[in-house]
């Protein structure tokens, strides 16, 4: 029965019979559920209590009150169910079942304990004044119906792909001494619009560029690539669409730069970025001439990312791991939901420390996600894709860690980034699991304020 409570679920029938077991009483009744509740909410849970001015103390002193003639004479370490608390939890996994969870949340077993007329329950909660009807009402509300399905939920073949506009002060703010460069040479060109090429020789010519040393270890030199420039006679390669500030190309590769900034953690676009963002748009003058010189995207990628992931940040420690969690359940699309499953996996932060304070395990996530989602058969060989969510969410993410001068992305800034996003995978996750947006928030703000301090 229990292997599908919820970890806050869990904890509310460990602390009913933990409460039995002080309060020396023969077996474990359903006014001792209702202890361990008001013992362990928290939320929206524990704002319910509050404004009904139900505290533990006073709730346990009328328990006591009620149970007094079922004292045991020597303390038993686990009491037993009683029939009565049988029938509650029965009747919890009934309303699981009936709102389309598979799994048992700590509001289920709220609602079923409001609906018991059996016990001394509703006589108890009349000392405190307690409206059941109205919290009844209110519980069945956050209480989300769950849906399988095999299309991954936030991606929508009717959504059409705007090309995202690119902010040039984006780039400047981590790359001005390599654009300054570029635009000297564009300059002395014959040529008024930058393309790769011109942005590519000036991250070459920075010898003291980290970058540039490893590129000039795999064989990409400035000379070389020089050389290799004086034999193109034409740039109609840079030129596939409207021309602006940048070639078309070019455009595109900045924009892609943004995206791995965004991927690797990063606030802002360094010249590395923009040298992956090159690589990954596979096109352009810059990108052909890596191509004539038999060196391979893959190698190069290898060699530039090293240094970013040697630091280990932690944005892109959850990218890597939501990618996990995508490929364990053969899905080749990355959502908002493989992104919750990231920050939870990675175990050390702010953002992972957060949810674990608001009981959400890493083995119920992933069985809410599953619920969701389902499995997939997908062949993930090519590169795994962001959802246009996904992508918002990262995005947010991104505008937080840069408005607050902040140099990386952090789990912090995804997780709030997350509520941003109420339509997404994973608040719905978060929402079946019993957590709502204000939880996180204020639970955000207090880790921060703490490890401000430890700091």
């Amino acid at each position: 029965m229990f292997e599908k409570f919820t970890e806050k679920a869990l904890n509310v029938v460990k602390d009913a019979q933990y409460q039995a077991s002080i309060m020396q009483n023969v077996a474990v009744q359903p006014e001792h559920f209702l202890l361990a509740l008001v013992k362990t909410a928290k939320g929206i849970s524990l704002n319910i209590f509050r404004t009904n001015n139900v505290t533990f103390e006073e709730l346990l002193k009328a328990v006591d009150e009620k149970l007094r003639f079922e004292k045991s004479i020597r303390i038993v370490s686990t009491p037993p169910f009683s029939e009565a608390s049988k029938n509650l939890l029965k009747k919890t996994l009934d309303i699981a079942q009936k709102t389309g969870n598979t799994n048992v949340l700590y509001e289920h077993l709220f609602l079923a304990i409001l609906n018991d007329k059996n016990s001394y329950i509703p006589r108890i909660l009349e000392q405190f004044n307690f409206d059941i009807y109205k919290t009844k009402d209110l519980i069945s509300r956050l209480i989300v119906r769950k849906t399988k399905v095999y299309k991954h939920p936030e991606i929508d073949g009717s959504e059409n792909k705007q090309e995202e506009l690119l902010k040039t002060d984006n780039l400047l703010s981590g790359s001005k001494e390599v654009f300054d460069r570029a635009l000297s040479k564009l300059s002395a060109s014959n040529y008024e619009i930058m393309g790769t090429e011109q942005i590519v020789s000036s991250i070459l010519e920075d010898n003291s560029l980290e970058l540039t040393k490893i590129l000039n270890s795999i064989g990409i030199t400035s000379e070389k690539f020089e050389e290799k420039l004086k034999e193109i006679n034409s740039r109609q390669e840079e030129f596939e669409g409207k021309q602006i500030i940048f070639t078309p190309n070019a455009f595109a590769a900045m924009n892609a730069a943004i995206d791995a900034a965004k991927e690797y953690g990063s606030s802002v676009v360094t010249p590395t970025h923009l040298l992956l963002g090159i690589l990954n748009s596979k096109k352009g003058i810059a990108y052909n001439i890596f191509k004539s010189l038999d060196i391979s995207d893959k190698l190069i990628k290898q060699q530039i990312v090293k240094p970013i992931e040697n630091q280990m940040p932690e944005a892109l420690t959850i990218m890597k791991l939501a990618k996990e969690e995508a490929r364990r359940i053969g899905r080749k699309t990355v959502g908002t939901e493989m992104f919750l499953l990231g920050i939870i996996a990675e175990g050390m932060s702010i953002g992972y420390r957060v949810l674990s304070e608001l009981e959400v395990t890493l083995k119920d996530a992933r069985i809410a996600v599953e619920e969701i989602i389902g499995y997939g058969d997908e062949y993930f060989d090519e590169e795994i894709t962001f959802t246009v969510r996904a992508k918002k969410v990262l995005e947010k993410a991104w505008e937080l860690a840069k408005n607050r001068n902040e140099p990386k992305i952090e789990s912090a800034h995804l997780l709030y980034a997350i509520t941003t996003v109420p339509d997404c995978i994973a608040m719905k996750v978060l929402e079946q699991l019993g957590v709502d947006v204000m939880e996180i928030k204020q639970g955000i703000i207090l880790e921060k304020q703490r490890s401000e301090k430890e700091n």
